[in-house]
Parts: C-alpha cells; structure tokens; sequence
C-alpha cells in the first residue's frame, strides 16, 4: 500500500508574508521526510460561529498568493471552494478544489469543481453515513470527474462535539473511494468557546496514528507557527514544531502496518 501523502499548512490565509513563511517552513519538513503534500490555506472562512470572525483575502487575492507560491516553492497547493462561480477562478491557481463538509451534498458546487478538470476533495459531511459518501461520487463521476477524495472530519455527537468513527474509513476504502483522514477539523468542539470554535489539538496526532493504521490515501493536519494566535481554528491546529515528529511516526506506523 502506497504510504499516504499530506495535506498541510494554516487553517486561515491570515496574510500573504505568513501564508509564504508557512509554505517555506513545511517545504524542507516534507523533503526530509520524503513525503508527497499539498500546502493548504483557505481564503474565506465562510463558516464561521460568528458574523464579526476572520475570514480572509478571498478568492482572487487568496487563489493568486496560493499560486504564486505553488510556482516558486514546486509545490501543490490546496483551499477550499464555497460556491460554483468560485471553482473557474480557483482552478487557474490550485491543484486540488476542496468542498466543505457542509457544502459536500450541493449539486451545483460539485459539479462546478468536476467541470474544471482538477482534482477534488469533498469533505464527508458531519451529519453523513459512509455509505452516503457513494451518492457524492456518482454525482463527480457524472460530470466526468474521476480524480477525486472523500475526507472523513468526523461526525456530530451531541452538542459541541465531534467522534470518529474508524470503521468509516474502511467502508470507504471498500467503495472503491480514495481517503483522506482529516486529523485537526475532527477534534473541533464547534461552537464550544461560545464565540468561536473550541477544539482538543493534542488529540488530532492520536487520530491520525490510528487513521494510518487503519489505512488512508492521505492524511489532512492544518499546522499553525503559534497556534494560540491564529485567527480561525487556533485550537485545533498543531504547532509547527510538532509537525515533523508526527510525520515521522505516522509514516512508521504505515510502514508497520501495510509495508513500504
């Protein structure tokens, strides 16, 4: 089994200097490690708890600051798409379209990012069955879309809460689907800290451990150099200088569990 590439970078594209420091930063951890990713930064939080949080440059600034970088850098880049007439901007600039997980059911939107030729991402709704992912990848495969992940973020237990459930990763795999554990969005407490998005960070590196056993095609962790004062998801995210010890060990538990 091919050892799973990353997803990596801040949850926010915060400004144009921290999205380059960032991407400089992850660079040389992956080359290290010899390990594929996509740098990710989003550049409108359009979901969030309250109307007055960061949100970002948007989508002509945000695609260009990710292309510029993905140029220089030679890297892929990643963000997230929230509406159909977005998904021709984004596509001139980024690798692969990411559909947020409560937009991944929105038949106009999936069909905007299939019809531009690029890869996609769709996040597996908190309030879906695994088996529900399959109605989202006949809808890609309608548009002639066949380069495309679900990721699994977890599922809505109760209030403010979040589990995962790893049997949903097999299911999956045993649709024929391509799989990426989402390790940081699925320790969110949505809502939790009244005002903003509450989180358990520490946990997100025990989810992936155990996502990578169980076997994914890729493993998404937002990281963040101060993650205390990030301006979306601070709680959720792991310390930059965390990130290449978790690799590390993610990419030996593949090795131990599915061989090189």
């Amino acid at each position: 089994m091919k050892q799973p590439f990353f997803i990596l970078g801040p949850c926010g594209l915060e400004s144009e200097e921290f999205a380059w420091d960032m991407a400089r930063a992850i660079k040389p951890i992956a080359e290290k490690l010899n390990i594929d990713f996509y740098f990710k930064a989003s550049y409108d939080k359009a979901n969030r708890t309250s109307g007055d949080a960061f949100r970002g440059p948007g989508v002509k600034e945000g695609t260009r600051i990710l292309g510029e970088i993905s140029k220089e850098l030679g890297i892929p880049v990643t963000t997230d798409i929230h509406h159909p007439q977005e998904a021709e901007i984004a596509a001139e600039h980024i690798d692969l379209l990411q559909i947020p997980a409560f937009l991944c059911r929105q038949t106009d939107l999936i069909e905007a990012c299939a019809q531009t030729g690029k890869a996609v991402n769709v996040k597996k709704g908190q309030f879906l069955a695994p088996l529900d992912v399959t109605n989202i990848a006949k809808k890609l495969q309608s548009y002639n879309c066949n380069d495309f992940y679900i990721t699994e973020r977890g599922t809505t237990f109760g209030y403010n809460n979040l589990v995962v459930d790893m049997r949903s990763l097999h299911i999956m795999k045993q649709e024929g689907i391509r799989v990426i554990f989402d390790a940081t969005h699925s320790v969110q407490r949505p809502g939790g800290l009244g005002g903003s998005t509450g989180g358990d960070g520490f946990l997100a590196p025990v989810l992936a451990r155990a996502a990578v056993a169980t076997g994914v095609d890729g493993v998404f962790m937002e990281t963040h150099s101060n993650p205390a004062k990030a301006l979306s998801d601070g709680p959720n995210q792991i310390p930059l200088t965390e990130i290449e010890d978790i690799i590390k060990k993610l990419t030996n538990i593949h090795t131990a569990a599915h061989g090189k």
